[in-house]
């Protein structure tokens, strides 16, 4: 019986182009900080520590401390100065990004999730936690997704581990108490979204923004495109299920 359904957000409940989302975002921090650090070195610095998250396997950490941690060594910036001017830039800059990627809510992502949510199903925003908190609630406000109550949203603040591994979905299933087959995990990732499958949650490959990972990819138990995924919601073979 289903009781719980997982979302990605980037591709997935807010369409844009990932890669370009990367490269605005990449190209607007590193002028943040340009008038302190090389562009590029902070580029370098960012880029291994985000990586640093996605490697780690320590429980006793959230991906935030990780983050810190790696981005500290070596930088030439105090850390009680380049924080600020971050979290400056996440409320400031970061913004903007959407207006650059020309990114526009979907109509049916809010109906989909408040329905969902009215019905009482627990809704978890399951985006990977490589971003602080700010910076995933302004991708929710683009995708118009903001202000719902969710059961959970998994940010660096809060997460110990990142997707693809595992751990980052025995957390979230630890965190709401659900068994792998209460759980149906959506997303637009076939690598990153389906290795959820591997701990027996249900898996719907959301093909808008598809991004296929080759060799590490997983097969979905259902496919289809956004509007496809709310009549699979609507239908009797999920409400038979939940």
């Amino acid at each position: 019986m289903i009781k719980a359904v997982l979302f990605d957000l980037d591709g997935t409940l807010v369409h844009y182009d990932y890669d370009a989302f990367i490269k605005a975002y990449l190209g607007a921090v590193s002028r943040k900080v340009a008038h302190m650090i090389d562009p590029q070195k902070f580029i370098q610095r960012l880029l291994a520590s985000t990586e640093a998250m996605i490697n780690s396997l320590d429980a006793t950490k959230t991906n935030m401390d990780v983050f810190w941690e790696h981005f500290a060594d070596g930088l030439a910036v105090p850390l009680e100065v380049m924080a600020p001017i971050l979290d400056e830039f996440y409320i400031e800059d970061f913004p903007k990004i959407r207006d650059e990627l020309g990114v526009r809510p979907l109509p049916e992502a809010r109906k989909l999730l408040e329905r969902l949510v009215s019905d009482g199903y627990e809704v978890i925003v399951a985006t990977n936690p490589v971003f602080p908190a700010m910076a995933i609630e302004e991708r929710m406000r683009w995708g118009d997704i903001d202000g719902i109550p969710y059961q959970l949203v998994t940010t660096y603040e809060t997460s110990r581990f990142c997707k693809p591994n595992l751990e980052y979905y025995r957390e979230i299933l630890d965190v709401i108490g659900r068994s792998p087959n209460e759980c149906i995990m959506v997303g637009n990732n076939t690598c990153e979204d389906l290795v959820a499958k591997d701990l027996g949650i249900m898996t719907y490959l959301v093909e808008d923004c598809l991004l296929d990972m080759g060799p590490f990819r997983r097969e979905p138990d259902r496919r289809g495109s956004f509007t496809e995924l709310v009549k699979f919601f609507e239908n009797r073979e999920f409400r038979t299920t939940a």
